[in-house]
């Protein structure tokens, strides 16, 4: 399959996963706590990807370099962001949750623009992310009631684990192109799923824990889709694309979310939300648009020549 297929499938799969994630996450933390359901989660992802590793007969790097990105990810990428962004969901919305996140390729520019040698500030890139932010605002502005003395604290959860997550995205770009995918997740899934599930036990009330078949779905889904093949992908995708340019799946994620309602649950898809996903959709364009004029001049070029 063309390089240029498989970038552009895997980016579409992630914004399908992750779109869905949110409202998965939302559905488990009717049964379970956050730092347990999070820490379960992410054991759980780790049989998986090693079950993976084992039938596709992936090394496991074992360099100073990476056993320092594996912790690094387990606890800044999965462990404390991921709880935060759980505990957040039990005080507000998850399309407000998504909303606050899309900061995310905000926090990814400015660090790539601090961390990456040679990483110019590029205006295309800042337009679109602009872009494509105000499209979800517009989408999400009629559904979202915000009460800032009950959800302060946890959309700056969310703000939080944006942040967070830019600053470890733009890490593992620089230091981690030598890592197997797989193996990129493997340890890091263990030390968030120990380092969660063990502060549940010492922090959280375990009285209130109901294994039913929602916790059963929601953890089962997360761990598998909503971990192991996203972040997988994820990290493969970190590899060969920019990674401010990645960054802004959490611009489509909320957008996939509202089509698979508009679809599947038969949701009505309004004149405004129909704008919001052309905005979004025009920004990531946008975003990409120095690329673009590269290939066509390239293209042009070639063929002139």
């Amino acid at each position: 399959m063309n390089e240029v297929v498989k970038i552009a499938a895997g980016y579409i799969l992630i914004c399908l996963l992750w779109g869905s994630t949110w409202l998965f996450i939302k559905m488990g933390l009717d049964s379970l706590s956050p730092m347990f359901s999070a820490g379960i989660r992410f054991l759980l992802a780790s049989v998986f990807i090693y079950t993976l590793m084992k039938i596709r007969k992936v090394a496991i790097v074992k360099g100073k370099t990476a056993v320092i990105l594996y912790f690094v990810i387990g606890i800044f990428s999965f462990g404390v962001p991921f709880y935060l962004v759980y505990w957040a969901e039990q005080q507000i919305a998850s399309g407000l949750a998504s909303v606050l996140f899309a900061a995310f390729p905000f926090f990814v520019l400015i660090t790539s623009r601090l961390m990456l040698p040679g990483h110019k500030f590029d205006l295309y890139k800042l337009s679109g992310i602009i872009i494509g932010f105000s499209g979800i605002l517009v989408i999400f502005s009629k559904n979202i009631n915000i009460n800032l003395d009950q959800d302060f604290y946890a959309m700056i959860a969310v703000l939080g684990s944006a942040f967070i997550q830019g600053i470890v995205a733009v890490t593992v770009k620089k230091y981690g192109a030598e890592l197997n995918p797989l193996s990129m997740n493997f340890f890091p899934t263990i030390i968030a799923g120990v380092f969660l599930t063990l502060s549940g036990f010492l922090i959280e009330d375990f009285s209130v824990l109901v294994f039913d078949t929602n916790a059963i779905i929601s953890l089962l889904y997360l761990g598998l889709f909503g971990t192991v093949f996203t972040f997988t992908t994820y990290y493969w995708l970190l590899k060969r694309i920019n990674v401010v340019l990645l960054s802004l799946s959490a611009f489509i994620t909320p957008v996939v979310a509202l089509v698979l309602g508009w679809i599947v649950l038969g949701e009505v898809f309004s004149s405004s939300d129909l704008a919001g996903a052309s905005l979004v959709l025009a920004g990531i364009l946008l975003a990409n648009m120095t690329g673009l004029i590269k290939y066509v001049n390239t293209n042009f070029r070639l063929k002139k020549a």
